[in-house]
């Protein structure tokens, strides 16, 4: 299953125009049930829009307001450290926001999940609170401080049965649309035109477009070839493809305020012991092993590369993906090739969801270093546009749709 995940990704990322060129048979077999499949969703999506639109599906509103972050694209763009809610990243909110007043609900049915918390702990005066909301000053401890204030909404933008009073877009700049085809032919889960329902668009990994390349490894194989260790590295992007990007956006929406934001690397924590702190340097000169399941593996592998190490090699499975026992095995076998290889014992880098979504299951490699590699979203300050004019943004948004 794992092997027709990537090969279906790959598909999703090729232009039809270079299918024949660069895709193998196997690869060519699939794509007539991925355009029947694609053709049946497209069907679907307009179909429940326009239920929608005639209150045949009903919409609804939480009595406090609602931030969505979303996209249009599957995976890696940010919108967990964005928004700071998540389905199975739900281990890994619940760790870093330890002792603060948030709260996390996971569940297929949003509506009853909001429903439940807003009963369970009520809800604050949004007029009350909506200056401190922004201001970065910490809330005083109230009697209602356990209240919920906010609701953002993970992963939203498709998520129709809540009434959004913000729709926050976030968009990869390594792989902004795929192929511009819909899901599962494509990477797409609505047409471009969707962005014209977006209050504010975040471009994410905008710091790495320009330095974009191809990740070919596979845990099929388990060594690579020893020239390339299956990272080609391709032309750089051209220097205006930020600026391409905004166009197209702005074809569609000439009004959309973008930001821009990055992962910055913080620390790493071994897997034994996530109170202990490694600085980024550590690193320096080590033979690595990035290991993940994730979105965007690209991007993990290259924040790795900027660190100094004198070699890494790389794992990337689907996103989501829980690791089992035999591919544990298999990570096993790369590192005592790797180790063999440069007669040094190599250490294993995961992300932090990765670590979340199975930590059991990593201690398994007992014989070697795991470590865990923290990172935080940041904003880039692009052509006037930083942290404070986004908030600036969410704040006239907010105010002009609720204190009404």
């Amino acid at each position: 299953m794992e092997s027709v995940r990537r090969a279906v990704k790959q598909i999703a990322h090729t232009p039809p125009s270079q299918w024949l060129s660069t895709l193998s048979p196997y690869h060519l077999s699939l794509t007539p049930l991925l355009f029947l499949a694609s053709s049946l969703y497209s069907v679907a999506i307009r179909l429940r829009r326009q239920l929608h639109r005639l209150n045949i599906f009903e919409e609804h509103r939480l009595p406090v307001p609602v931030i969505s972050v979303g996209n249009l694209t599957w995976g890696g763009n940010g919108k967990t450290p964005m928004g700071y809610g998540g389905a199975d990243e739900a281990r890994m909110l619940q760790r870093q926001l330890k002792g603060t007043s948030s709260k996390i609900g996971v569940g297929v049915n949003r509506v009853a999940i909001a429903t439940k918390f807003l009963e369970q702990y009520g809800y604050m005066n949004f007029r009350g609170t909506y200056e401190k909301l922004f201001s970065g000053e910490k809330m005083e401890i109230q009697s209602n401080f356990d209240r919920v204030g906010v609701a953002i909404l993970d992963d939203g933008m498709q998520h129709l049965s809540v009434m959004r009073d913000l729709e926050i877009v976030m968009v990869n700049a390594l792989m902004p649309w795929g192929n511009h085809l819909l899901i599962p032919l494509g990477a797409l889960r609505e047409p471009l035109t969707a962005l014209s329902r977006a209050d504010i668009l975040v471009i994410h990994h905008v710091d790495l477009a320009k330095c974009q390349r191809l990740c070919l490894s596979s845990p099929i194989n388990l060594l690579a070839l020893k020239a390339c260790r299956g990272v080609i590295p391709q032309s750089d992007v051209p220097e205006n493809a930020i600026e391409t990007l905004e166009s197209t956006i702005q074809s569609v929406k000439k009004t959309l305020p973008i930001f821009f934001t990055r992962m910055t690397p913080v620390h790493f924590f071994p897997c034994r012991d996530i109170s202990c702190k490694i600085p980024l340097k550590a690193v320096e000169n080590m033979v690595v092993l990035c290991l993940s399941g994730i979105g965007c593996a690209d991007s993990f592998i290259q924040s790795i590369e900027r660190m100094g190490p004198a070699y890494v090699d790389h794992l990337d499975f689907s996103d989501h993906h829980l690791f089992q026992l035999k591919e544990i095995e298999m990570v096993l076998a790369r590192l005592e090739a790797l180790e063999a290889e440069f007669d040094s014992n190599p250490v294993v880098i995961v992300t932090e969801k990765d670590y979340d979504r199975a930590p059991k299951v990593l201690e398994h490699m007992s014989h070697y270093e795991v470590w865990v590699l923290c990172s935080r979203l940041e904003f880039v300050a692009r052509k006037g546009r930083t942290k404070d004019g986004f908030k600036k943004v969410m704040r006239e948004l907010l105010g002009r749709r609720i204190l009404v």
